[in-house]
Formats: structure tokens, sequence, C-alpha cells
């Protein structure tokens, strides 16, 4: 047994000079220098010692301040994951209850439900007539009302439901009345729509005229009565610039929207799009515009019929002409390859807004001198010559003229149906 202990001592003498001799190396260390995840000490350059990251992450984390040694460690690779949210940085979300089945009413809010069908089944034009009836609401009680307080607005094609204050009940129960109303059933309005190239016609009918306010800037209008109307209309008529751009009988119905447009797409090369896979390495970006005018007229009238409110949308668009751009466009088969595209240089003018006056007047309104909302007419001594043209410029009138109940198409007509046109969307505003 002696003789064991003694051997057994005697070779750990002999080994342990080896085991000094030879670098410490683990199992974790014996990775060749340069691996991913190991990175060399700094401050011994002579003889590099690979340590690994993970290994003196964790070691710094249980040396600083703070940091618990329990905390999970990251090895650093090459591509990072997102970071799992904190439960406390996870998004809200409200809180949602069946409440008490009431309808809060601490401003005084009533229900009353209107009954407009006397409007909505003489309408068989459009699918929704009751729409009409609300856009009217809004324009003129304003969005706010019905959106600052428990309320509500709604409408189907036979019964119109309000939930508001009796202040606003009374408003709303005076725009339906105006629309149920049988004796503005069949009330028609004219609309002409003319222009004047040049606008010196003011000098002579300045007399007939009296201002009315306008919001819009450049726009201008008048009332004239029926006869000084007419009066006016047939003078124009003898100008050599005069000229009409709508059918001289067209007329709208009272509580319905009158729509005269002659806009027309015109295409132009708006860019270009790469492609690299095709030849000539490129494609041309097509675009469109709307050059022409178009009117929208929606009148409503008061409940005597003396007076009427009408919203007048009009939008005019003129493209003046169109400046070309090279660009440079170059591939490996044509380096010095070139694309041209065009940039329009357009003028355009709008109007939208709420008028009152009184249906034994006319309505004027100028929109000054602006593009021409339709084609000029041909003149064969400027066209032929080789001269620089501008763009067409007159002054744009419209005049809107009450036709009473019944009122035939046309002088001392038979009393035929009125024409109206209706588009499927509205618009929205207090206007």
């Amino acid at each position: 047994m002696l003789l064991r202990i003694a051997a057994i001592a005697l070779l750990c003498q002999l080994t342990l000079p080896l085991a000094r001799a030879q670098p410490a190396t683990s199992g974790a260390a014996m990775v060749r220098p340069g691996a991913t995840g190991w990175r060399a000490p700094q401050g011994n350059s002579a003889r590099p010692r690979y340590v690994p990251t993970a290994v003196q992450t964790a070691s710094n984390s249980a040396q600083s301040p703070g940091n618990s040694a329990t905390s999970p460690v990251t090895p650093t690779t090459g591509s990072s994951s997102p970071a799992t949210p904190a439960p406390g940085n996870r998004p809200t979300r409200a809180q949602v209850t069946k409440g008490n089945n009431t309808l809060p009413n601490e401003h005084g809010q009533v229900w009353r439900e209107y009954d407009i069908s006397p409007y909505t089944l003489r309408i068989q034009d459009t699918n929704h007539p009751e729409q009409t009836i609300v856009d009217w609401i809004l324009r003129e009680t304003g969005y706010e009302a019905w959106h600052s307080t428990p309320v509500l607005l709604s409408a189907d094609k036979r019964v119109l439901r309000v939930y508001h204050t009796p202040q606003m009940q009374a408003v709303v129960a005076d725009i339906v009345d105006r629309f149920v109303n049988n004796q503005a059933e069949n009330h028609g309005f004219g609309l002409r729509i003319v222009t004047i190239r040049n606008p010196n016609w003011r000098a002579r009918a300045l007399p007939l005229m009296t201002p009315l306010s306008v919001q819009s800037p450049g726009v201008q209008g008048w009332l004239l009565a029926k006869e000084d109307a007419a009066l006016l209309m047939s003078e124009l008529r003898r100008r050599t610039d005069y000229r009409e751009h709508n059918p001289p009988h067209q007329m709208a119905r009272n509580g319905q929207s009158l729509v005269i447009s002659s806009m027309k797409t015109r295409s132009y090369t708006k860019g270009i799009v790469r492609t690299d896979q095709t030849w000539p390495g490129y494609q041309p970006e097509l675009g469109q515009l709307d050059e022409g005018f178009s009117l929208e007229f929606s009148p409503l009238l008061a409940l005597d019929t003396r007076t009427v409110d009408a919203v007048v949308k009009v939008r005019l668009a003129q493209v003046e002409k169109m400046i070309s751009v090279k660009l440079e466009v170059p591939s490996s088969i044509a380096p010095n390859q070139r694309a041209e595209c065009q940039v329009p240089q357009m003028t355009m003018v709008e109007l939208h807004e709420r008028f009152r006056w009184p249906t034994d007047h006319v309505l004027l309104l100028s929109m000054g001198v602006v593009a021409t909302p339709g084609p000029r007419k041909p003149n064969l001594l400027t066209d032929a010559l080789p001269l620089p043209k501008s763009a067409p410029r007159a002054d744009a009138l419209l005049f809107i003229e009450s036709r009473g109940p019944g009122a035939p198409s046309h002088p001392g007509g038979t009393g035929t149906p009125l024409t109206t046109s209706r588009q499927n969307h509205t618009y929205h505003g207090r206007y």
C-alpha cells in the first residue's frame, strides 16, 4: 500500500512540469483565432488570448453595479433580433362597456322623426334622394354641431331621425318643410353660361345691376330685375365675342342638383419608369388631366317661395401649354439616350359658395377674365399665320333665373317637363 502511494506521488511530480509547459486551453477556448463570437483582450498583443464574448459579457454584468448575475445574456452575433416589449410598454386599448341602454341628454336632447316621403317618392332618378336633405342640414348647421355632444342624424327613403336639442330641431324642421312643400314641387330654375371676350360690357350694364356680396376672390355678383336681365341678354347677344356654353332651356328643379360639365380628358407623358430588363431601358409614365368646365347647382326655395338659397360650385381648368423636358436615360447599348416628358402649365379657377336672393330677381355671377370654358371659335386669318398664340381668355358669366312652378321649357311653350341632371356623389361643407 505504501509503495502504491509513493508511485502515484512520483508520477504527479513528473507530469506537473509538462502540464505547465503546455498553453492553458479549455473546451470553450479551443477555437481558432478569428472565429465568430471570440475576441482578443487588449493590452497583450504578443500572446493573444481568446475569450468567449458570452463569458466576458457575463463577467462584466456580474461585476457592474445594478446588474443582476442571473439576468439572461444574449451572445453577440451577426444578426440582431427585435426586443420583446416589456409588459408596461404594450399598447393600451379603449375600455368598452354596454352602457345603461339610454341616450345621454345632459344638454336637453330630444328625439324626432320626420316624414320625408313626400319628397323622396317623387325623386326617381337617384338611389338615395334622402342624402340631399342631409347635405342641406349639414350646410345650415355645420359639421361641428353633430360631433361635439351625443347627437344623431340618420335618414332613409321615408324617415329622417334626429336626436338633438330643441333649438337644432327647429332648424332641421325648417329644412325638411322646404323639401316637402308641395307649392315648390315643380318650381324650376334656368341657367345660362356665357362668355364675353372683353369685359367692357359692364360700362352700359352697371346702372341695371345691384351689387351682391361675394366671398370668393375675383368673383363678382349682381342682382337684376327680370326685365333688366332680358334687356342685358339681348344686348350681349349682339356682340361678336358672345358665346353660350350650355343649352339655353336647361333647367333644374327645386331641391335637386343640376350638373353641367364639358370636362374632357387629356393625356400626356408625365415621367418615365426604368425597366432594365427590356429595351430601351425605360417606359413612359402616362398622366391625365381634365380640361374644361363643370357646374353644380343646388337650389332650395324658402317655405313662402319668395327667396331661394342655392349652392353654386364652378370649376374651370385649362392647359395653356405643355413644357417639354429632356431626361437622360443612359443604358449599356445607348449611353447618351434621352427621353422626353411633359410638364403642364395650367390655369384653374374654382367657386364654391352659397347665395340667397329673391325669386323675382336674376342672379348674375362673373368669374372674371379666366380660361375659356370650351374651345374657341376658329379664325381663318389668325390660325393660318405662324404667330405665337396664347390660351384663350374671356369673362365667364352665369345667369340664374327663377322660372316659377310649371315653367315651360321655352317661351310660349306648353309646360313640358323640366330637364334635370344629377350626380351620384355629394359634397359636404357649410356653404
